[in-house]
């Protein structure tokens, strides 16, 4: 398999939605039934993951982008977690193509440092990339645990992203590894100021992976950018408030088309 695994629904102006790690685009089953019926949207399984998981695209920022780009119209991305890398990398260097960025629990550093405090500490990724290697289901499971955790509904959540982590296929311990890589090094802050589209950027008040704070942080610095938070939510709001998160998403792109 040369390109990537991308999944067409819908009806309407079109969105193209990118999953977050170990994932794939079946994840975002609750929003699709929720903007379906206003969007065609475009989920797109990430190289190494899902129904991409042969893919011969290398999970890095600029090989992955134009893979997408190669195979969706243009379209609005609307990215969580990790897929926000590559989202917002896409909607920086190609604003022709992506007249607007919808960035899900997803921050343009993951990682802490003296100047990003937010951040998460590198000694977690740097655990989750060790456990791969020695417990990999065990691993996984952690990781979801930790998506889910703080939620009001973590025990639904958590089973929902379990019923959905195998169900294209077991995603290869090097992908993860490499995922766990773009994670740990990436930095697009420097991206934000010069960003040319409009941006909303939708964080969960009691996430654990995506300090809320980190995106207020991220919005500030674009210019043309909203910062909204689900105050129930966790790492995975579109799961637990799949009615605010769709019709936030939605909302801010009638206002983008209506702009334009």
């Amino acid at each position: 398999m040369t390109g990537l695994h991308i999944e067409t629904i819908g009806s309407g102006p079109p969105l193209v939605l990118l999953h977050g790690w170990a994932m794939h685009g079946g994840v975002f089953a609750p929003l699709v039934e929720r903007l379906r019926d206003r969007h065609t949207l475009h989920l797109v399984d990430l190289p190494g993951h899902g129904g991409s998981r042969d893919s011969a695209v290398a999970l890095e920022l600029d090989a992955t982008v134009e893979a997408i780009l190669s195979q969706v119209p243009d379209a609005p991305w609307c990215a969580w977690s990790l897929g926000g890398l590559f989202a917002l990398h896409a909607a920086a260097a190609h604003p022709a193509r992506i007249p607007a960025l919808v960035m899900l629990c997803a921050s343009p550093r993951f990682v802490r440092g003296a100047d990003w405090r937010y951040g998460v500490s590198a000694e977690i990724f740097q655990s989750f990339a060790s456990g791969l290697r020695e417990d990999y289901r065990g691993t996984l499971d952690r990781f979801v645990a930790l998506e889910a955790f703080g939620s009001d509904h973590a025990r639904d959540t958590v089973r929902a992203l379990r019923a959905e982590l195998f169900s294209r296929g077991e995603p290869p311990a090097e992908s993860l590894a490499r995922g766990l890589e773009v994670l740990q090094t990436t930095d697009l802050r420097a991206q934000l100021p010069a960003l040319q589209v409009p941006s909303l950027w939708i964080a969960g008040r009691r996430d654990r992976l995506v300090d809320p704070r980190a995106m207020r942080d991220a919005a500030a610095l674009a210019p043309d950018a909203r910062f909204m938070q689900i105050e129930h939510g966790a790492h995975a709001p579109f799961l637990t408030d799949t009615l605010e998160v769709a019709d936030a998403i939605a909302t801010f792109l009638y206002a983008v088309r209506a702009d334009g």
